[in-house]
């Protein structure tokens, strides 16, 4: 094909779109009508978040991990682990199934986690979907098929929920910011703030329980040795743990400390109906054109 016969066939192309203009403005404002009802079907979202910093309390006993670590390996015990790996250990019990279950189950937010159909701005009140959820009777009526049950189970819970939850490191700062998103901005505020102290209680028991197996255990193999090195050793790892039990104790925000708590979202997060609007209106304006370019190929 010749470059004047391509010019030709580009113009009988132009030709094509021209006489069918109208068609092509019909596909065009479908997808974009389409658009704009999809986009306003959806609810809000909103997001609230809390920004955390890792709570470095216990560096000052880094000096007498360093010195004791060796010798308390040797018998068995885990003195400690840096602040990072106490960080990242706990971001993860944060995405554990074993946290979202307790969380859930000591909040009592399946209902408003599952069904919250949607959220009233004037009343500042929430419904349930009611195909879901019966509020006034409080019992579960979904339809579902085995071997799902009508009430949710820890695990679709646990799916819903992280797929809510988000956290992220800021790294200039080295601090974490932690979110969750719900239909209703007041439930999203208070959520995330009760994650962050729950995670913390969650943290500092693990931890405790811990070094309370630790003292109990080197107390057997103290009264076990009759060697004065071995004993002089045994006591200043009972000290330690014997500190790091006061320090636990004593603090409620054990792993993570607030630096900028969260507050109620006043605009919404999602979604973005003007960015869907214009996608569906390029989506429409493509398949138009493939519309009338393949009945063009077809007379060609």
């Amino acid at each position: 094909m010749t470059s004047k016969n391509f010019q030709l066939d580009l113009k009988d192309l132009f030709l094509e779109l021209w006489a069918k203009k109208w068609l092509f403005i019909a596909i065009v404002c479908f997808f974009s009508v389409t658009g704009v009802v999809y986009s306003l079907s959806l609810p809000n979202i909103y997001k609230a978040e809390v920004l955390v910093s890792p709570n470095d309390a216990d560096s000052q006993m880094q000096s007498l991990v360093g010195q004791l670590g060796g010798i308390a390996a040797l018998t068995g015990i885990n003195v400690g682990s840096g602040m990072g790996d106490k960080t990242a250990f706990g971001l993860e019990v944060l995405r554990s199934r074993v946290f979202s279950e307790k969380f859930i189950e000591k909040r009592e937010i399946l209902a408003p986690l599952m069904a919250l159909d949607t959220w009233d701005s004037k009343t500042n009140s929430i419904t349930y979907d009611e195909s879901l959820y019966d509020e006034k009777n409080k019992k579960w009526v979904r339809v579902v098929k085995p071997p799902k049950q009508s009430r949710p189970s820890a695990w679709e819970a646990h799916k819903v929920f992280n797929e809510n939850l988000n956290f992220e490191k800021v790294r200039e700062s080295g601090f974490i910011r932690i979110s969750f998103q719900s239909k209703s901005p007041e439930l999203a505020s208070q959520w995330v703030e009760w994650i962050i102290a729950d995670l913390n209680h969650w943290l500092k028991i693990y931890d405790i329980e811990e070094v309370k197996r630790n003292i109990y255990y080197l107390n057997e193999q103290l009264a076990k040795t009759n060697v004065a090195e071995m004993h002089k050793i045994f006591y200043q790892l009972i000290e330690e743990q014997t500190k790091k039990l006061m320090l636990a104790e004593a603090q409620s925000e054990y792993a993570f400390k607030v630096v900028d708590p969260a507050v109620i979202p006043e605009e919404k997060n999602s979604p973005r109906r003007a960015l869907i609007c214009i996608l569906f209106a390029f989506l429409g304006t493509i398949f138009a054109v493939f519309i009338i370019l393949l009945n063009y190929l077809r007379k060609r």
